[in-house]
């Protein structure tokens, strides 16, 4: 569903193939689908906007007369700077004979545009500019081979780009300006103060607190009928918790629940449901319909979809909506901001060793081996060194590196005629001195959030819901990536400054939880068993094979091997992953077949 799409053009026509009602002024139409932006006409300045604004004075009634007001007193940029809010924004100054896009400042609301000779088009999804007379149609080779043989963090790795060849995607915190046939991209805002806050521990923590309530605060203002997801995790418990904190009333909670305990959170999710959740509504998903469902994202996302986790994000989704509810929280961010993600321990240790902290060094590998061993994944001495050898550079302050094993794992399933992946070369962010900070500054950046971010915006808009993810307010950004690592992790605990802000917030029993589940979904079942002979065939079809993309002998093999791993319960990594990414790019591929006429 795109809700912001138009056009700038030399020659004033309309282009055959967008439907819906248009506004025109000058050379500039905005065109209007079903979920329609907020859309002003006033002084020979037209804008139109998908998104909140949480900044707004209140003497605005309509927030869109307010950025009026800042773009004529202070420039476009000036204006970016002075908003705080998760957007999409397109502006037509008549006068002037300019067009500008913009994002925020993390990207929530996607964007994306290309040019036909004089033309600009844009959108809030890519496929959609697929129906402008002259845009080129073929794909993008690199996205999709990062997305059929490499882990799903690389595919966002090329920010400005799409999975169309010819179409670009605006990067968050940046705008574009089109004048004259065209387009120039510059920043408006970006993290550039990495050093560390000093202080007492609590008062962080209780600044920290203030942050996180007030971007609770001033989404929960502009929502409308909302319910929170909740899983047994501190980041959407620290939401919720939150909400209910400020308005003093307890809220609808709706989580995803499977039969497999290994994925189930129910247990740690009892917890929290006392204190906080008016009514919980548990959506279970026990044996889906994997290729039909993934056919529904596909069409709606207009790319392939990163990770299982979003098919029961999309049933949440329903469910939220069949309820009547109108907009949905999340706790996507808190991972990024806090060091939650079981892999920013390797960086955190990358930091200590910089530092020289040998004692401290000891007392955290002694706890993390303690509280994170794992079976398949150990967690000791030798595990550790293992990986800071491949991911981090131990001569140079904060500098990762691309982690080739995890990138070239699948690289002998991609046909080698069709993209050379090995020579591929991510582009790893360094600007701060710190190895976790640079982590997870990748990981919002160019790597996790990006797909995530668009999963989120594109499955809630498709069911009619406002999505509100207050981890990814610019402030808490600012101020977290000031935070030092022993306040993110301590004696083998994540989150740590989060679990402190959360005092009398939170039920102790959810703020102290060591252990991490993870909101994932239980694919290594669908693609095995009853599962298999749907996958089979789609490997074995003409089409699969005449694409080009795979090299069909080594997916039947990792096929295979998924299957015995799941069947004899090997204690072995299986290929989940891998088959989810297949099956989403091959679906994706049938859907431009059939929508867009395209011979893929």
């Amino acid at each position: 569903m795109a809700r912001i799409v138009g056009w700038t053009e030399s020659e004033r026509k309309q282009l055959p193939g967008i439907n819906g009602p248009h506004i025109q002024l000058g050379q500039t139409i905005f065109s209007s689908y079903a979920s329609a932006p907020q859309q002003l006409v006033e002084n020979n300045l037209m804008l139109v906007c998908d998104g909140y604004f949480y900044n707004c004075p209140e003497e605005y009634s309509n927030p869109l007369l307010w950025l009026h007001f800042l773009y004529r007193e202070y420039g476009f940029e000036g204006m970016l700077q002075k908003i705080n809010g998760d957007f999409a924004i397109a502006l037509y100054d008549e006068e002037n004979q300019i067009t500008y896009l913009a994002r925020d400042r993390v990207g929530l609301k996607p964007l994306y545009h290309t040019t036909i000779a004089n033309t600009l088009a844009f959108a809030s999804q890519p496929d959609v500019l697929l129906n402008f007379p002259g845009v080129d149609c073929r794909l993008n080779t690199s996205f999709v081979s990062r997305f059929a043989a490499s882990h799903y963090r690389l595919i966002d790795n090329e920010r400005e780009n799409s999975p169309y060849a010819a179409i670009s995607q605006l990067p968050a915190a940046t705008y574009l300006q089109f004048k004259s046939g065209k387009s120039t991209v510059k920043t408006y805002w970006q993290l550039n103060n990495f050093n560390n806050l000093e202080g007492d521990e609590n008062l962080l923590a209780e600044q920290y607190k203030e942050l996180l309530l007030e971007a609770v605060n001033c989404r929960m203002k502009v929502a409308s009928k909302p319910a929170f997801t909740l899983s047994g995790g501190m980041d959407s418990s620290s939401v919720l918790a939150s909400a209910v904190y400020l308005s003093g009333n307890k809220q609808q909670a709706f989580s995803t629940v499977y039969e497999d305990k290994t994925f189930d959170e129910s247990d740690e999710i009892e917890t929290i449901l006392k204190d906080t959740v008016e009514k919980w509504h548990p959506v279970t998903i026990s044996s889906p319909d994997v290729l039909g469902l993934v056919k529904e994202m596909v069409a709606l996302h207009g790319e392939p979809v990163a990770t299982a986790t979003w098919l029961s994000h999309h049933l949440l989704c329903k469910e939220v909506s069949n309820r009547g509810f109108k907009s949905l929280f999340g706790g996507l961010g808190g991972d990024e901001l806090n060091a939650g993600e079981y892999e920013h321990f390797f960086y955190n240790f990358a930091d200590i060793a910089y530092e020289g902290d040998t004692k401290r060094w000891d007392k955290e590998l002694s706890f993390w081996s303690k509280y994170h061993d794992h079976p398949l994944y150990k967690k000791n001495k030798r595990t550790l060194q293992e990986t800071l050898n491949r991911v981090v550079d131990p001569t140079i302050s904060g500098k990762c590196l691309v982690d080739r094993e995890r990138m070239m794992r699948y690289s002998s399933a991609l046909n080698k005629d069709y993209f050379d992946l090995p020579s591929y070369q991510p582009l790893m962010s360094s600007p701060s001195s710190s190895y976790l900070k640079n982590r997870t500054f990748q990981d919002i950046f160019w790597e996790t959030a990006p797909c995530c971010l668009r999963a989120e915006d594109r499955q809630c808009s498709a069911s009619g819901l406002d999505n509100f993810l207050p981890f990814y307010d610019y402030r808490l950004l600012e101020f977290m990536f000031r935070i030092p690592g022993h306040l993110k992790i301590r004696d083998g605990v994540t989150k740590y400054l989060l679990r402190q802000a959360m005092k009398d917030i939170l039920p102790e029993e959810t703020r102290g939880r060591i252990k991490k589940t993870g909101w994932n979904a239980p694919a290594h079942v669908w693609f095995s068993g009853k599962g298999l002979e749907p996958l089979k065939d789609m490997i074995h079809s003409q089409k699969f094979r005449q694409r080009g993309i795979y090299d069909v002998g080594e997916v039947e093999s990792l096929l295979q091997e998924h299957d015995d791993i799941i069947s004899n319960n090997q204690l072995k990594e299986n290929h989940m992953m891998f088959f989810w990414q297949l099956i989403n790019l091959e679906l994706w591929c049938e859907h431009l077949e059939a929508q867009h006429s395209l011979a893929l």
